[in-house]
């Protein structure tokens, strides 16, 4: 069939509420900061990264049949992400993600994502038998905020069984669910370090022997960062990697997406791994070294 889209993105798609502060914060601290709300989820995050670098992506996710669940497919929509396909979750609220950050990065965040679990297969609908996108053909992302049993089912799709799959595992928590899917012949995997630990059940020092342990269980790619030390992008036959530009960091919600939706974007285009991991890291750098 034909689409309008060059990739789907699958997953979370909610608000953002992201408290920073320029001053550390020890546990139970309370500092003075700025809070911010923006739309934000990973499969959210990347598709619109993506729309921002000229692709056309589409997006599969659930929001809630409430007033936010508009504003937030309104602020996506005008970004460029076809979300005619998204499910609709009425009676049920949007999904919200809420982090505080110091300069040191991250502090701690809490992930209500009920509304994307409750939905389960409905996010798949339009790629299933009789859905809008079911003759649909071409990469896919989908993040590790989908339970483990619709990520399997996503694979088992005609699109997500013979298709260009890009997991994200989504946090460390969450990664582990990605070992079942091993075995689909062109599975890449994206994440941190923590996230590449989760996923292998072993503790590799660095990005480098963390990306080729993933291609050792069977994915194909896999591309793995480690904050300012060396990020890897290693295939079963090839291996690149390149230390991230030292930048003073404003914000880190997002980073990551902002890396694999660069990365993503540069492979479609014909990017060599070390082209690609060049242009994620500069990308992922000058988000984290810019204000909201």
């Amino acid at each position: 069939m034909s689409s309008p889209c060059d990739i789907l993105c699958v997953g979370a798609a909610h608000w953002d509420v992201i408290g920073r502060s320029p001053w550390r914060i020890a546990a139970g601290g309370d500092v003075p900061g700025d809070v911010a709300r923006s739309p934000g989820g990973v499969a959210l995050n990347i598709a619109l990264s993506l729309a921002g670098a000229g692709l056309r992506p589409g997006l599969l996710c659930a929001v809630g049949g409430d007033a936010d669940g508009d504003a937030l497919l309104d602020a996506a929509a005008t970004a460029g992400v076809d979300v005619a396909h998204v499910c609709r979750m009425p009676g049920r609220a949007t999904d919200r993600y809420v982090a505080i950050e110091d300069p040191d990065g991250l502090v701690a965040a809490i992930s209500d994502a009920a509304t994307l679990e409750a939905a389960a297969g409905a996010v798949l609908a339009p790629l299933e038998s009789g859905g809008g996108l079911a003759g649909w053909r071409g990469p896919l992302i989908a993040d590790g905020n989908l339970p483990a049993g619709i990520l399997g089912r996503l694979l088992r799709t005609e699109a997500g069984a013979a298709g260009d799959v890009r997991l994200v595992p989504a946090s460390p928590a969450k990664a582990a669910r990605l070992r079942g899917l091993l075995g689909h012949p062109r599975l890449t995997i994206y994440g941190n370090l923590a996230e590449a630990r989760a996923v292998t059940g072993t503790a590799p020092d660095d990005s480098t022997t963390a990306a080729r342990a993933l291609c050792a269980m069977g994915f194909v790619r896999a591309v793995i960062t480690d904050g300012p030390r060396p990020a890897a992008d290693a295939s079963r036959d090839s291996l690149a990697t390149l230390a991230p530009r030292a930048v003073a960091v404003r914000r880190v919600t997002g980073a990551g997406d902002c890396f694999i939706a660069a990365h993503v974007a540069a492979t479609l285009q014909g990017a060599t791994p070390g082209e690609a991991l060049a242009h994620a890291l500069a990308q992922s750098a000058g988000f984290v070294a810019a204000a909201q």
